[in-house]
């Protein structure tokens, strides 16, 4: 009997089961850190687990602790791969500006990975400076932001101290922003009403009366606007205090006398 004839037009996969399984990606640290990631900002923290990624990846568990070495090291590698995404330049003739786009990154991308501003607020908190990973998908790690800013405020005239001082002043409004930031989420958006669409209706009135009047005010929220203010205040009493061009004069201390003319 013969065979059937085949369209001409018409060609056969050599592998049809390709077309029904995607070929699994190679496991490396970055592979297997992008997923635990991804997973982070799809079900929040409590959803990573080795067996969970696993899952994710098809993989047996077991063979990511090659990449892994427990769920900490996941959670500091989570870390890295979302600090390595802000750049802070250290080239720049305006320090004020840089710090300001900086800080825009950064609420960017805690905008963009909310489950993960916990660790990026609370996770250093676990590990001295000095032990904290150096990082393995780019050079230092979490400690880059740190450096950067530092050989960027000494560049622009900064004592080394005060360079330090700038920069816990600066993270610390930058974490208590995007903390702040996060809270001022919308309970029903089908509201019309500012009460009800921000949950502030089950508030007992006579224990809340001006966090419920402030409703309009609390639903009109502008983050980024809110962040660019608060950072000009900062920035601009930094640079006032702490000015990198100018001789400054220690608090409750006199200033050089001006040099007398000789005869």
């Amino acid at each position: 009997m013969p065979s059937p004839t085949t369209d001409p037009n018409t060609v056969e996969d050599p592998t049809p089961t390709s077309r029904t399984k995607a070929r699994r990606p190679r496991l490396s640290r970055e592979v297997v850190l992008t997923t635990a990631l991804a997973l982070v900002d799809a079900e929040g923290l409590e959803a990573l687990s080795m067996r969970r990624l696993g899952a994710e990846l098809e993989r047996d568990p077991m063979g990511l602790y090659r990449y892994a070495k427990n769920r900490a090291d996941l959670l500091d590698g989570i870390t890295e791969v979302v600090l390595e995404k802000l750049v802070i330049p250290t080239d720049g003739v305006d320090w004020q500006q840089q710090l300001r786009r900086t800080a825009h990154d950064f609420r960017d991308l805690a905008l963009a990975h909310p489950h993960v501003v916990p660790l990026l607020v609370t996770r250093p908190l676990s590990t001295p400076l000095g032990l904290r990973p150096l990082g393995t998908l780019r050079p230092l790690g979490t400690l880059r932001p740190l450096e950067n800013i530092l050989d960027l405020l000494i560049g622009a005239g900064f004592a080394p101290a005060d360079a330090l001082h700038v920069y816990r002043a600066y993270y610390g409004y930058l974490y208590g922003h995007i903390l702040n930031e996060l809270q001022e989420f919308v309970v029903d958006e089908e509201e019309n009403e500012a009460l009800l669409r921000l949950g502030l209706h089950r508030l007992p009135a006579r224990s809340f009366p001006r966090l419920r009047a402030m409703a309009p005010v609390l639903a009109d929220y502008d983050g980024a606007g809110e962040l660019e203010a608060g950072i000009t205040i900062l920035l601009g009493g930094l640079a006032a205090q702490l000015n990198p061009t100018a001789p400054r004069t220690l608090p409750g201390s006199m200033p050089d006398p001006a040099p007398q003319e000789s005869s």
